[in-house]
Parts: C-alpha cells; sequence; structure tokens
C-alpha cells in the first residue's frame, strides 16, 4: 500500500488535475493545485512510516508553507523580469522565517497572509477562448517529478526533520511549471491568474493540515485523515464558484475584439 501511494497515487492525482486545469482554464488548474495532492499523501506515508506524532509536526510544517507558497505568489507577481526567481526567494526567506512558529500562531498567521497576498495580485483574468497546445512529454514528465519527490522526502525525513520535511514538501514546483508555461504561451496575466487560483486554493490546504496537525496527536491516522479530508473539500467547494464567477465577469466586461476585416486589396504598382 505505502509503494502504491508512493509510485501511483501522487503523480496520477497531479495528471488528473493538470489535465482538469486545462479543460476549465488556468485559474481552476492553479485552484486544483492548491490542494495537497502530492504532500498530502507523503504525510500519510510519513504517519505510516514514523508515527502519527511525527506526521502532525510534519502537518505544522507544510501548514507553515502555505505562508510561504503566498510569499511565492507575491515574488512572482513583482518579480519584474525575473518572476520566479523572486517568487522563489520569497519561498525560501519566509521558510526560514516560519520555522520556529508554533501551530497557535499559525492557525491565526496563515489566512491573515492568504488575504494579503490576494488583495496584491491583480484580479482574474478572462478566461480566454483559444486552446494551448501542450508537448506530448509534459504529464509523463510532471508524473516522474511528482513521484520523484515524494520518495525523495520520504527517505529524508527522519534526516533533516518533520518541519523541515513538510515544508519543502509544499514548495510550489508544479504552480511553478505552470505559472511559467503559462508565462510564455499566454503572458504574464495568465501565469499571476493562475497563481491567484492557487492562493484560493491553499485556504483548502490550510484546513487540511490545521486539522491534521490539531487531530493526529489525538485521534488515529484513519480518522484524522478522513476528518481533514472531508474539511479540506468543503472549504474547497466552497471556493470554486466565486472564480468562475469572477472568470465570467472578466470576460463579460473584457469581451474578445471582433476580428479585423480583410482589407481590400491594394491597387498594383506601376
Amino acid at each position: 500500500m505505502v509503494l502504491a501511494l508512493k509510485l501511483v497515487l501522487t503523480p496520477a492525482v497531479m495528471v488528473g488535475a493538470t489535465l482538469a486545469g486545462r479543460r476549465w482554464g488556468g485559474a481552476v488548474s492553479g485552484w486544483l493545485i492548491g490542494l495537497p495532492l502530492t504532500s498530502g499523501p507523503l504525510v500519510f506515508v510519513l504517519a505510516l512510516e514514523h508515527g502519527r506524532h511525527f506526521a502532525a509536526r510534519t502537518a505544522v510544517g507544510s501548514l507553515s508553507g502555505a505562508i510561504a507558497e503566498a510569499a511565492f505568489c507575491v515574488g512572482y507577481t513583482l518579480g519584474g523580469r525575473w518572476p520566479l526567481v523572486w517568487a522563489t526567494l520569497g519561498f525560501a526567506a519566509a521558510a526560514a522565517a516560519l520555522q520556529a512558529v508554533p501551530l497557535v500562531a499559525l492557525l491565526a498567521f496563515v489566512p491573515v497572509a492568504l488575504v494579503l497576498a490576494l488583495r496584491v495580485l491583480p484580479p482574474f483574468p478572462a478566461r480566454s477562448a483559444t486552446s494551448v497546445r501542450h508537448p506530448r512529454w509534459d504529464l509523463p514528465a510532471r508524473a516522474i517529478v511528482a513521484a520523484g519527490v515524494v520518495l525523495v522526502l520520504a527517505a529524508l525525513a527522519t534526516t533533516i526533520g518533520a518541519r523541515l520535511t513538510g515544508l519543502l514538501a509544499v514548495y510550489p514546483l508544479y504552480s511553478a511549471v505552470l505559472a511559467a508555461f503559462a508565462h510564455r504561451l499566454q503572458g504574464r496575466a495568465a501565469a499571476v491568474g493562475l497563481l491567484r487560483g492557487l492562493l484560493v486554493g491553499l485556504f483548502s490546504f490550510a484546513a487540511f493540515y490545521s486539522a491534521l496537525a490539531l487531530l493526529l496527536p489525538r485521534l488515529g491516522i484513519a480518522a484524522a485523515f478522513t476528518s481533514a479530508i472531508a474539511i479540506a473539500l468543503t472549504v474547497q467547494a466552497a471556493s470554486l464558484r466565486p472564480i468562475l464567477l469572477r472568470q465570467e465577469s472578466r470576460s463579460e466586461r473584457d469581451p474578445l475584439p471582433a476580428a479585423p476585416s480583410s482589407p481590400s486589396p491594394a491597387a498594383p504598382h506601376h
């Protein structure tokens, strides 16, 4: 079961989220990635292998990683010509500053940080009516990277400690890849819209890890994860409708320009 979680579940969930994001737009793609699609299975694996108290400490690290991901989104938005570099530096600085912050403080800081980051980012862009061609190797590469991240972090967990494992597990690798592709193929607004969707999705991420950090020391693994998943999915479902409505509202206010009429052929030059 553990091997299946490491080698099958994580990349399968990532591929499914990527395909769903392509169907409903970049903001929805970011919103889906906000779920603990890779770090959640990792914490479950750690709970099975190292016990629920170790996994609870990892959940605290992952919760603080939500603030670091908010710093990533702000860094990308304000990063000028090097958005991914500034986003990564913002994530690293926030992660380092949050290493010693206790759970009680994180429960208050995380929602405040997400709201402030949403105020910094521009509004959701209108949904694009044009489709984007993706390279054939895109999905296999994401699946391989997802499995590799889980395997490496699970192997290093006892060496680098529970909280650092939780923080590294939530580095927005897939969001970085998605944003970079969107930026190159559709422009900066598409990348920022994806990251804004990520910030909205991080509310369910925070709910998931808050529940795990509080419940794992008190309940069994099955009960804690079942409760955390139910809470996260409830928050996630409530956040989808505002994203779709705001995208549609932007599309109505900023309709696509009409195609220019074909010019009459110029008179031949003599």
